[in-house]
């Protein structure tokens, strides 16, 4: 004889809250057991109106407001607006100031990507990964307090250039914690990679494939998770990306564990650009190139991307030909990856449900701009 057990459906809130989602961010969640039924994000308790705020906001003034659409990675998104007004305007950049950006924008990538394994790991129960992503996290946040004067919000790009030049021996040191890290990445797959539970905890769970990718419009890891060979640097260089050789990890899996091992890979390649533009360092030249005291783009539109930590990240900018944009818009990669998270999530064991969440590396920052 064959019995049913009755269960009656519950709502459960999780969040708003900080740990484990990584920032203010809310998931009502629909359960049968330990089933989730349907997933509904809650986003905007953050929402600071930056895009509108930009309206009445100098170019120059636009800066500061871009180090907090994602607090990980300020570097790269003071580049995207510099470099959107640059290209408006057709302003030269000096070869010193385009590797000191390359050089800023992958060490915070790595940054990135050390603070994202850390807390994942955390979130899933691992407490000593945390510890040591931060230890070597804080070498960087170092390079970047003695180059711009700030540990999280850098403010260090400028409109044609960079704020400033390295200072005596910086260089030297950044080559010294490539070196280091290098070595370091091993001792991250020796503690974490090969350990039977966590694999357990990650393959097959979370998965969609290549087209459902596409559809969602899904950048970066989330993307290259599913065998989509898709990396701006590579696809459509900016800066001097073209310079250096590098290679974009891909798998096609499109689990958790294919996004975890993508990342560390990512970690690996930057260490891998950073070793040649610190090698290939101009030692004599100009950080910022000849601009206007007044920026004014011409009246028109433009739109600019780049491969951000967590994918595609965008500037539209429409342009009166004053001092202010008329219009700007952002695209922020966390807040479409975000979109997904409802199709993952139905169907799936509540215990998966971290997993699955901290994969897609969410800033909330860039979901609430």
């Amino acid at each position: 004889m064959t019995t049913s057990i009755r269960t009656e459906e519950m709502i459960l809130n999780v969040g708003p809250q900080h740990p484990s989602t990584h920032g203010v961010f809310r998931l009502i969640v629909k359960i049968d057991g330990e089933t989730i039924k349907e997933a509904i994000p809650v986003m905007g308790y953050l929402h600071r109106g930056t895009e509108k705020l930009a309206e009445n906001l100098t170019y120059t003034q636009i800066i500061p407001y871009t180090d907090r659409l994602d607090y990980l990675s300020s570097m790269t998104n003071n580049y995207v607006l510099c470099h959107a007004v640059e290209t408006m305007m057709g302003l030269e950049i000096p070869e010193k100031a385009e590797y000191l950006r390359v050089i800023v924008m992958e060490l915070n990538r790595v940054a990135s990507h050390l603070v994202w394994w850390g807390t994942y790991l955390l979130d899933i129960g691992a407490i000593g990964p945390f510890l040591y992503a931060f230890r070597d996290r804080e070498t960087i946040i170092n390079l970047f307090n003695e180059i711009s004067g700030a540990r999280l919000t850098y403010n260090y790009m400028r409109i044609g250039g960079v704020k400033w030049d390295a200072p005596p021996g910086w260089i030297d040191k950044a080559k010294a914690f490539v070196q280091y890290l290098k070595k370091e990445l091993a001792n991250y797959h020796l503690l974490v990679s090969g350990n039977e539970i966590f694999i357990s905890r990650l393959t097959g769970i979370g998965t969609y494939d290549r087209q459902t990718a596409l559809d969602y419009s899904l950048s970066g890891v989330m993307l290259r998770c599913t065998g989509e060979n898709w990396d701006i640097r590579k696809n459509e260089p900016y800066s001097i990306y073209d310079r250096f050789e590098f290679d974009v990890p891909v798998s096609t899996d499109g689990d958790c564990m294919a996004r975890y091992h993508l990342r560390l890979q990512e970690i690996e390649q930057s260490l891998r650009i950073l070793e040649q533009a610190l090698d290939q360092f101009p030692s004599e030249g100009e950080v910022i190139g000849k601009v206007p005291r007044v920026i004014r783009p011409p009246a028109g539109e433009a739109y600019v991307r780049i491969e951000a930590p967590r994918g595609e990240l965008g500037v539209y900018i429409a342009s009166q030909g004053k001092d202010k944009p008329w219009r700007m818009k952002l695209r922020r990669p966390s807040f479409v990856n975000l979109q997904i998270l409802p199709s993952l999530l139905k169907g799936v064991n509540m215990s998966n449900m971290v997993a699955i969440l901290g994969s897609i590396d969410i800033v909330v920052g860039e979901v609430d701009a």
